[in-house]
């Protein structure tokens, strides 16, 4: 047993936050990390140290609205290369983001020139309203980065969305190719990634390269 605020405990749920954004969110739904509320770690020989985890995430769009998920977080032994196992179970229901996403969906493909824009949020923090949803896709983006890239010794935020540029397609996908900047909280460094999301209301989102 593990307290909640022990530090690689919190790098563990940062991991299964990353992931959870990318599995289930989009341009209406922003899940964040309310409360880590338990977490034990299993040492496993010759495989790696597993974390088991009951968090309480809240929806950005509806600061109200809580769902409780558990977690398990599997960090291969001495792999820098493979990504930790993750597995989720949200207990409840998340808000519908039917209307919204359909909306946004049309919004997009109804503009004449591609979506470009940067800095958001910009230095005061500000994120302008209609580009929320955007926000909240790079949310999607850097959950899938997150995910892949942590270590038991990392801890990735989402700082900014330094670029997006939305790429027009033949299929019915939405493309949209974000430099967003990860802050790593053990090291203090800033770094940039380059990720090409996908999305689609009926398909969700998925990270392309």
């Amino acid at each position: 047993e593990l307290p909640p605020s022990h530090f690689s405990a919190a790098r563990a749920a940062a991991v299964a936050v990353g992931y959870l954004r990318y599995l289930r969110g989009g341009p209406g739904r922003g899940l964040e990390l309310r409360e880590l509320r338990r977490a034990r770690r299993q040492d496993i020989s010759d495989v790696g140290h597993k974390y088991y985890l009951e968090l309480e995430l809240e929806d950005v769009s509806d600061k109200d609205r809580t769902v409780n998920c558990t977690a398990e977080v599997l960090y291969h032994l001495g792999n820098k290369t493979s990504a930790p196992d993750v597995q989720v179970t949200v207990q409840g229901e998340l808000r519908s983001t039917e209307e919204a996403d359909k909306q946004f969906y049309n919004w997009i493909r109804s503009l004449e020139k591609e979506l470009v824009a940067e800095n958001i949020p910009d230095s005061h923090g500000n994120v302008p309203p209609e580009l929320e949803p955007i926000h909240l896709l790079a949310w999607v983006a850097s959950g899938y980065v997150i995910w892949q890239n942590s270590t038991e010794n990392t801890k990735f935020h989402l700082a900014q969305v330094k670029h997006v540029k939305q790429v027009k397609r033949s299929d019915e996908d939405l493309q949209f190719d974000f430099v967003v900047l990860l802050h790593e909280m053990v090291s203090q460094e800033v770094l940039p990634w380059e990720v090409t999301l996908l999305w689609h209301p009926q398909r969700g989102a998925r990270v392309s390269q």
